[in-house]
């Protein structure tokens, strides 16, 4: 038992002294993941604004200047231009120089002021900028809504206490302010943590058959369990360091809490670097190089990303899609960081994701391992 452990280390050894002469991989890796946070998390974490918007002003009437001001004044939009036809407008959407454009009908003030006070407010959005296109129709909806309050306030002449009873009491639970950044930053750094494993690990064997050292390694004094372990324990090392780091940046960068247990979200997290690192090893002995290692990992890393609950939520999806989701073990893992995180959640919430991830671990684990110590042996 001594002396396999000996074995193991000196392999551990070896896998470490190969990563420092390679150091730019590790460094790529790690300072690549840290600066995608960092980037995503400045990106999400301050609001839209300064969206380029041009106004067709055909009433030019105190009514139509006031929404103009109200518009620029909600800070999301940046006054392009005055223009004078819709030619200019539909071009000027054409080439992507504007987001939003207003158009303000004729006779829109004297709508406003007749008994109705209704006015028609025409405006066309850039979708093919969904988020942007988002952010733009809120803030026109806000500053209508605003406007309908105050000409309603003023006609009752009654000040607020007339429309007291249409105040709606609004609570937000887990993200008070809405910080989009509370939203993606836990899962990049959730879903890096796979990327980083997965690629660490395929590149182990493929690496050693490229470099021709694969059939030195096998006729050493070696199990092939012994091999699997010493490859295994540094990917292991890098891939924990590496999480560590990006939750610090979460924490301490983003202001993002974490309301729950960190040591069950650290042991949850070693759970699953063994999990992604069973199927990187597999993709490790099937790839025959380090470049189709490389797309092999890239392929599985697309595909789990899109069952993720990331970018959809899992529950939006079709039943199928869902039961698909429910064999990814990255959608179990950003389920229980979100849920650690934001949340609170303890293993009493969590119980389900992390059965499954235990499950699924198994199963990808027993398969690894028959199937590498196979191909070795």
């Amino acid at each position: 038992m001594r002396k396999s452990l000996q074995r193991i280390w000196s392999l551990s050894i070896k896998e470490f002294i190969h990563l420092r002469n390679d150091w730019w991989l590790p460094a790529f890796m790690i300072l690549g993941g840290v600066l995608e946070l960092v980037a995503i998390g400045w990106a999400t974490s301050r609001p839209i604004s300064n969206l380029p918007l041009m106004v067709l002003d055909q009433d030019r009437s105190p009514a139509s200047r006031e929404v103009i001001t109200a518009l620029e004044n909600t800070g999301t939009f940046e006054l392009d231009s005055y223009v004078g036809d819709m030619q200019s407008i539909e071009q000027a959407l054409e080439l992507g120089q504007i987001n939003a454009a207003v158009i303000i009908p004729p006779d829109f003030g004297g709508e406003i002021a007749s008994s109705s006070g209704q006015a028609t407010l025409a405006v066309i959005l850039n979708g093919a900028e969904s988020i942007p296109a988002t952010s733009a129709l809120r803030a026109i909806e806000g500053v209508s809504r605003e406007m309908g309050q105050e000409i309603l306030l003023e006609r009752l002449g009654s000040g607020d206490d007339a429309l007291a009873e249409f105040e709606p009491s609004l609570r937000v639970w887990f993200n008070e302010s809405l910080n989009e950044a509370l939203y993606t930053t836990p899962a990049e750094a959730a879903l890096m943590l796979e990327f980083t494993v997965l690629l660490f690990a395929a590149l182990s064997f493929s690496r050693e058959r490229e470099l021709g050292t694969l059939e030195q390694l096998l006729v050493m004094p070696f199990s092939s369990l012994e091999i699997i372990i010493g490859k295994s324990i540094p990917v292991m090392v890098i891939g924990f360091v590496d999480f560590l780091l990006m939750l610090a940046m979460v924490h301490f960068v983003f202001d993002v809490p974490i309301r729950g247990s960190l040591a069950l979200l650290l042991i949850l997290a070693v759970g699953y670097l063994m999990v992604e690192l069973g199927k990187g090893l597999v993709i490790s002995v099937i790839s025959k190089t380090q470049h189709q290692a490389f797309l092999v990992v890239m392929v599985i890393g697309m595909m789990d990303f899109m069952f993720t609950g990331y970018a959809v939520p899992v529950e939006s999806m079709p039943e199928f899609m869902q039961s698909v989701a429910n064999l990814i073990p990255a959608h179990h893992w950003l389920a229980i960081v979100r849920g650690i995180m934001l949340k609170g959640a303890g293993l009493d919430a969590l119980w389900p994701h992390i059965l499954l991830l235990a499950i699924l671990g198994l199963v990808i684990g027993t398969f690894s391992l028959r199937f590498v110590r196979r191909a070795l042996d």
